[in-house]
């Protein structure tokens, strides 16, 4: 993950940023935990304020973007906290398991770490062809992503945990990759691009059809026929899940 985000993370904090409904869910799960770590903590989306907060990232590319007011990182991986057992009241990590190298040794790392809770915001790929981006632009790279990433039952069997559906707004302030689902304009933006990594990491001429063919479907206004319904809804459920588990105890 660190070589990874090292070569497209560099403008990261752009476009990523903590969507305070997303948040409130991920908050309200950790209950009152007063410590918590934070693994595959990035630019510090999603950490809440009112907590003793230790943040864990493989890519100093990305610790070098963390705002002066977040906590301080660790530069380690998922599969080996630098903790004793029971450091901290609860662990989180959101939208960063399918990173990992290895998403049991992951796992049982944020389980080992923390007292009472584990709380991770991922994504189900089964819902690959939920969202029109992949499926109608970019088939080929949104399955390669979907067939790499752990299966909810995978992820849910490792942490022990319940799963939550978390429907994502259309006017979501994280731009990860399903956020724009009701507005297809800002993928045509290398900014918003750079924030994604499924698009991130393929070069512009790899992605040069797919936009081809959404900048035509915008102007033409075939992608607005196509997608009426979704111009009528406030938020849809693309597959982003809440799993929330018990820790070492």
């Amino acid at each position: 993950m660190a070589a990874r985000y090292d070569a497209i993370g560099r403008t990261y904090t752009a476009t990523r940023g903590t969507e305070p409904r997303i948040a409130a869910r991920i908050w309200d799960a950790l209950g009152d935990a007063r410590t918590v770590v934070n693994v595959g903590a990035g630019t510090g989306s999603y950490e809440p304020p009112d907590r003793a907060l230790t943040a864990v990232e493989p890519s100093a590319v990305m610790i070098a973007q963390r705002p002066p007011e977040a906590a301080p990182a660790v530069q380690a991986s998922a599969e080996a906290l630098p903790f004793d057992d029971a450091s901290f009241d609860a662990a989180m990590a959101v939208l960063t398991l399918h990173h990992w190298s290895d998403l049991r040794a992951g796992c049982a790392e944020l389980r080992r770490v923390a007292r009472d809770r584990v709380v991770v915001f991922s994504w189900d790929p089964t819902y690959v062809g939920r969202m029109w981006l992949g499926p109608e632009y970019f088939p080929q790279y949104a399955r390669e992503d979907a067939d790499g990433f752990p299966s909810l039952a995978e992820q849910a069997d490792a942490l022990g945990a319940e799963v939550e559906v978390v429907p994502i707004p259309w006017d979501c302030r994280d731009g990860f990759f399903s956020a724009f689902w009701r507005r297809p304009e800002a993928y045509l933006d290398p900014a918003v691009r750079a924030g994604i990594s499924t698009l991130a990491k393929r070069s512009e001429d790899e992605l040069a059809e797919g936009l081809a063919r959404l900048r035509a479907d915008l102007e033409s206004g075939a992608w607005a026929r196509r997608h009426a319904d979704l111009l009528e809804r406030d938020e849809l459920d693309l597959g982003y899940r809440l799993l929330v588990g018990p820790g070492a105890g």
